[in-house]
């Protein structure tokens, strides 16, 4: 259920199923898998052997469209995600993982033992996608390589450094791929100790980039020669594109983009003001026409028509004469006022707001950014809101169906029987003997 949103979208679109189930039945792969048909990726199905951040984080967006995703986790433990930040009290399950596995299908399997790596083959050759984001030549070692895998099938790969290249074998967690992207240096305030989000920016960023991939795989696959390729990501190229035309910057004049604190180089006026109320807000003025109406909201025509702040470069040098003039205005007054004043004036701007800003604001409801799950638990069933994922589709919106499941190897027997037909006892067997 989607919080404040009245666009579901309503349109069912089953010809991407139709073409993918006729195009492959006669190698024996899912793309008539299960799925909510009226979505983009319905009859897609994806099997997802990753852990923690970067590789679910592409599962979850492309189950969110329709994907049916079967995610692959240890046995006994599952993925260390379940464990990470705040957990739940009653089921000493994360937050954090409810978000990252939902809509996702749960198997437990030890693929280091070779009837797990089985399985797990098994299941690839029953499936479109597979992801992974282990560090490069894990799958190899268990026999589970590209090469192992049917023509049809989509390898993503995540990892930190990519899969070739002289440090293609260094593990690489965000922390230190954002560093060796570059983003690091720039971020933080010039002669101080670099700073980081306090987010898993880089492994967000890799997933995003790794389910981009994977549907331009699948067009590739769909429209031209029906067959699979890998989709090699690695973390650092993930925030390296982030880095605007600082290589070019650098290759043309040797100049290095250096930290600049609460603003960015070069545009001005963009920058975090203070307020009467120890508040902060964010300006963003550096428009040509936008300067002109900030400054005249704040009492500073002689600025608003000085032909020496006309554009963008000519502030750039006076950067600090303006950034005073607005500071000045802002501090003498609170912060919802000077908001209210720049929005009559159409200056973009905004408070700096908390989760718990966000959580009761108006427009972030309005676009249903919040998601109602029912959660099972042994005490009974609660909500547990979780944020909506992107982009907004007009007529095909993804959903939250369900929540990442508490138990570990929660759907074990219907994936096992159902997608490689196994009867119970072959299952107790496997259970029996450690394998899942």
């Amino acid at each position: 259920m989607r919080i404040g949103s009245s666009r579901l979208g309503a349109g069912a679109r089953g010809a991407w199923r139709a073409r993918g189930a006729s195009a492959f039945a006669a190698r024996g792969t899912a793309s008539g898998a299960a799925g909510d048909a009226r979505l983009p990726l319905s009859g897609i199905r994806i099997l997802e052997v990753g852990q923690l951040i970067a590789g679910p984080m592409a599962g979850a967006l492309l189950g969110y469209f329709g994907a049916e995703v079967i995610k692959v986790e240890r046995p006994g433990t599952g993925d260390a995600l379940r464990q990470f930040r705040m957990v739940e009290e009653d089921t000493h399950t994360s937050l954090w993982w409810r978000s990252l596995a939902r809509n996702k299908k749960c198997v437990s399997v030890d693929i280091k033992k070779p009837e797990g790596a089985d399985l797990v083959r098994r299941l690839a050759q029953q499936s479109d996608v597979l992801i992974e984001n282990f560090s490069p030549g894990f799958m190899e070692k268990h026999g589970l390589g590209p090469e192992t895998m049917p023509e049809h099938l989509i390898y993503a790969r995540v990892s930190g450094f990519g899969q070739t290249g002289p440090k293609r074998a260094r593990p690489g967690f965000a922390s230190v791929c954002e560093a060796f992207g570059g983003l690091r240096y720039i971020n933080g305030v010039p002669g101080e100790r670099p700073v980081r989000a306090n987010i898993s920016l880089g492994d967000s960023l890799a997933g995003i980039h790794a389910a981009f991939g994977v549907c331009l795989a699948l067009l590739q696959r769909e429209r031209h020669d029906k067959r699979g390729q890998v989709v090699d990501v690695s973390i650092y190229e993930s925030v390296f594109q982030l880095l605007e035309s600082a290589l070019s910057e650098y290759h043309y004049a040797r100049e290095i983009r250096q930290p600049s604190g609460s603003t960015v180089t070069g545009i001005v006026p963009t920058n975090t003001y203070l307020c009467a109320d120890d508040k902060y807000i964010v300006i963003g003025g550096n428009g040509d026409t936008i300067f002109q109406r900030l400054m005249r909201c704040i009492g500073r025509e002689d600025m608003a028509s000085d032909t020496g702040l006309s554009d963008n470069q000519k502030r750039v040098k006076r950067v600090d004469e303006i950034d005073r003039a607005i500071e000045s205005y802002t501090s003498a007054r609170a912060s919802a006022d000077v908001i209210a004043a720049l929005e009559a004036a159409n200056v973009p701007c905004s408070p700096i707001l908390s989760i718990a800003d966000i959580y009761h604001d108006e427009h972030y409801r309005a676009r249903g950014m919040f998601e109602s799950v029912q959660l099972l638990t042994d005490k009974g069933a609660r909500e547990l809101l979780v944020p909506a994922m992107l982009p907004v589709l007009e007529r095909t919106r993804g959903q939250t169906r369900w929540p990442g499941p508490t138990a570990v190897g929660a759907h074990n027997d219907e994936v096992l029987g159902e997608v490689l037909q196994l009867g119970e006892a072959e299952i107790e067997q496997l259970r029996a003997r450690g394998v899942i």
